[in-house]
């Protein structure tokens, strides 16, 4: 029984290729048959509007991959603006540092200007007060040595007085003493 299902099924594998011919619009005509399956098909496809299905999925499509193309070179033109307006600020930051340096540079250099000028008055009023203090000393050793001279000249004029002056001599002189203070006072 297997052989004669095997044969037949062998000897059926060349009949759609016989089958073919004949007559076209007969239904023993595989052609006429496939023809009318696909028209069908078609018509089934264009009652239930699959055409227009897919032309409106198609355009639902396309118009959605275009609002992406728009989203995106809208997204791609505000990355530039922005990008731009980071630059822009980039070098005015640059700009504002490189014044920044350039100002601290000028103060600092102000400043050592300044600090040299208050060190050298400095050092010359401590050298001013040095040699007046110099000065004070001196006048003062010079005041205390005149002082001395005077007092060892009047202990010496006293002495020689007192030896070899007599009283009326010793009258003249303070007079002539109280005429010269009198002289210098007014």
């Amino acid at each position: 029984m297997r052989r004669i299902a095997l044969t037949a099924a062998l000897s059926g594998i060349g009949a759609p290729a016989f089958a073919a011919s004949g007559p076209f619009f007969s239904l023993g005509n595989t052609d006429f048959v496939v023809l009318l399956a696909f028209l069908v098909f078609i018509g089934v496809l264009v009652y239930f509007k699959v055409p227009g299905m897919l032309g409106k999925m198609l355009d639902d499509r396309a118009d959605s991959i275009r609002s992406d193309l728009d989203e995106a070179r809208a997204l791609r033109e505000e990355a530039q603006t922005i990008l731009a307006q980071f630059e822009r600020k980039q070098r005015d930051v640059a700009e504002q540092a490189d014044l920044i340096v350039s100002q601290a540079r000028t103060d600092a250099e102000e400043s050592a200007r300044q600090a040299t000028l208050e060190l050298e008055k400095s050092i010359a009023r401590r050298l001013q007060a040095a040699q007046d203090q110099i000065a004070s000393a001196e006048a003062s050793a010079v005041k205390e040595v005149r002082d001395s001279a005077v007092n060892v000249a009047i202990a010496a004029a006293a002495n020689v007085v007192a030896k070899g002056m007599s009283g009326s001599d010793a009258s003249a002189m303070i007079e002539d003493s109280i005429k010269v203070v009198e002289a210098k006072l007014h």
